[in-house]
């Protein structure tokens, strides 16, 4: 009997154990020491709540700032409508009817005889005054044209992070010969007219700057393709020291205006005091270019009888575009660079040491005089790579 009662006892104090251990409840009150979380006082709740309302009501005021997507650095800009603001003019021409559609502002320029140290002034003197080099596109005609590899590679060198494509000018220069085969009216010169043709062989070009080789850029060049040109396709400043009752006869010129029926000729009398557009800048907005502006300027040379170039200057361009055009400030008319605004002036002519090849399809051409603003604007290495 003794042996069956000791097995009994072991196993009830075994099971007393094991529910103490399995019940934590029976080890007694808690800690006294333990104090209940005080309540907060009503103050600071409705502190709390009010910030939190605050706080979303802020996200139904208006933006003043925003990040660029299309700023490589990401900065913060002011959220306004500041045409002059080089964010804004970059945004505004990727979209729509601000530059290419490649969302690059593009420069053209047209050379008669190859000079790559005015190319280089130009290319360097662009870039360095702009806010965003990294997305000027130059595209320079140049009578060697792609087949002139090495003029492309030379520049390549002196601009290694540079967009620039070297273009022909034979396509352009057939249209010329076709439209003034005759030989009997005053042609214009390449500068004055090729800017109006470009955009007709280069169907890429749908808003573009066209600048001539022979300026210093000394302002930001973003600030002209963000000009909004509205229903105009080309925008210039005047030149005021050159007016039309200068280059033409004005009784002709009345009583042209008062038979024509073209849609070209202008419905009310033309100024006499009308200043001249300058052909060294010009925006030009290719899509709403009058197609066929190379026959108007040779219409308005037949009609005024331009048989010569009176000073170099051919007045059937500027009757072409006759109220046709949006004026852009005098600062963008471009300054010789003995003028006493040199200093103030956004854009003044090239004064290295060349011989111009502004040569007209008659074949004049002129020499600059030698000044040394272009010194500032050509690279150390310039010597050794274009050749002195």
């Amino acid at each position: 009997m003794s042996s069956s009662f000791l097995p009994s006892t072991s196993f009830a104090t075994q099971r007393r154990t094991s529910q103490k251990l399995g019940n934590p409840k029976s080890a007694g009150p808690l800690d006294p020491c333990i104090t209940p979380a005080p309540n907060p006082r009503p103050i600071f709740q409705f502190l709390a709540f009010g910030l939190i309302i605050f706080l979303a009501l802020l996200q139904l005021l208006p933006a003043t700032h925003f990040r660029d997507p299309f700023d490589p650095f990401r900065n913060w800009a002011p959220l306004h409508s500041n045409p002059s603001s080089p964010l804004r003019e970059f945004r505004d021409a990727r979209n729509g009817d601000g530059g290419g559609d490649d969302g690059m502002v593009h420069v053209v320029s047209w050379m008669d005889c190859l000079d790559l140290r005015a190319l280089a002034v130009l290319a360097n003197s662009t870039l360095s005054s702009s806010s965003h080099p990294d997305l000027v596109f130059f595209h320079f005609f140049i009578p060697g044209g792609n087949e002139d590899k090495v003029s492309f590679y030379k520049l390549k060198v002196l601009f290694p992070h540079s967009n620039l494509e070297i273009h022909g000018q034979e396509q352009v220069k057939e249209i010329m010969r076709t439209v003034f085969s005759g030989g009997q009216y005053a042609e214009p010169s390449y500068e004055e007219i090729v800017p109006f043709i470009i955009p007709t062989v280069h169907n890429f070009l749908r808003k573009f700057i066209y600048v001539s080789a022979n300026v210093i850029m000394k302002a930001r060049v973003e600030e002209l393709i963000g000009v909004d040109l509205n229903n105009y396709a080309i925008a210039t400043a005047e030149d005021c020291s050159r007016r039309l009752k200068n280059y033409v006869n004005l009784d002709v010129l009345d009583a042209i205006q008062r038979s024509a029926s073209k849609a070209w000729v202008s419905e009310t009398p033309y100024a006499k005091d009308f200043c001249l557009p300058d052909f060294s800048v010009l925006v030009i907005n290719a899509r709403k270019l009058e197609k066929d502006f190379v026959e108007i300027v040779l219409w308005w040379s037949k009609a005024l009888n331009l048989r010569e170039r009176t000073n170099k200057k051919n007045v059937a361009v500027a009757l072409a575009l006759y109220n046709s055009y949006l004026k852009l400030s005098s600062s963008w008319l471009v300054k010789d660079f003995s003028s006493s605004q040199v200093n103030n002036s956004m854009i003044i002519h090239y004064d290295g040491p060349k011989t111009s090849c502004k040569e007209s399809i008659n074949g004049t051409a002129s020499e600059y005089s030698h000044g040394n603003v272009w010194t500032r604007y050509l690279p150390s290495t310039s010597d050794r790579i274009l050749g002195s």
